[in-house]
């Protein structure tokens, strides 16, 4: 490796990939028994797995990028296209959702009553807790941007300071979140409306916990001084990631709290 004449990075033999794409048949099939067997013990060994292959991986790569200069102008260029590219397929991921809701609610079927929302639902106020999970979301933007600047202007006191507050915003959203959830009247399994709002709803929740450990990781390597003003794009990444989780959540509050209820 020593005697490359290229800015790219070879990289090593490693165990992750493939015990990661093993583990996802653990974890499906553990999803499998506990809906059909009332099991989770195969799903919370695929958890623990998931975790242990990520944080090695992760491990792996933190090494690479700060210790050993692996991560060049010409390979952090092609993480900030596979950055871009995975956040478009993002997009398009959500885009069926509401697809598939707007389709439904601008053409209730007779099943439906031809009426939006179905007259069995009963919806959340906008109003509640929806507005300040929204509240949260934006001023968790303005921190880790306020965040990402301080760390160009090297002041890591302030960089540590707005990610911290950012991870919290992230955890307290996730905590309401729940706590809504807890309060519904009506299920996943009652009508188009409770499938459109639990899937679009649930799985930004899950981007949102995935993008707080996205940067509570980030925090943790912020503290332990492996970012600097010049070399930072894993915390940049995290910050691109958790801003199109605010814009998403944007459009769901808009569309499915206030205009579809």
């Amino acid at each position: 490796m020593m005697e490359k004449n290229h800015p790219f990075h070879l990289v090593d033999k490693s165990p992750w990939p493939l015990l990661g794409s093993l583990n996802m048949l653990i974890n499906f099939s553990g999803m499998i028994k506990w809906f059909y067997m009332n099991d989770n013990k195969l799903l919370l060994t695929g958890l623990m797995i998931s975790f242990l292959v990520t944080y090695q991986w992760w491990r792996d790569i933190t090494r690479e990028g700060t210790f050993q200069g692996h991560h060049t102008n010409k390979v952090v260029l092609g993480l900030r296209w596979g950055m871009i590219l995975f956040i478009v397929s993002e997009v398009f991921f959500f885009i069926s959702f509401f697809w598939g809701f707007f389709h439904n609610s601008l053409s209730p079927s007779i099943e439906l009553g031809m009426n939006w929302p179905p007259k069995s639902i009963s919806t959340f106020n906008p109003l509640e807790i929806p507005l300040l999970n929204t509240m949260i979301l934006l001023t968790s933007g303005l921190t880790v941007t306020w965040a990402h600047h301080a760390l160009m202007e090297n002041n890591f006191k302030q960089a540590i300071f707005g990610l911290t507050t950012t991870v919290m915003m992230g955890l307290y959203f996730s905590i309401l979140q729940y706590y809504e959830y807890l309060q519904a009247s009506f299920s996943i399994s009652d009508s188009i409306y409770g499938s459109s709002f639990f899937m679009a709803t649930g799985f930004h929740g899950l981007h949102v916990l995935i993008g707080s450990s996205f940067l509570m990781v980030c925090l943790s390597r912020l503290m332990m001084l492996h970012f600097s003003k010049s070399h930072h794009f894993g915390f940049e990444a995290a910050a691109w990631y958790w801003h199109f989780v605010d814009v998403v959540w944007l459009f769901l509050y808009l569309s499915i709290y206030w205009w579809g209820s």
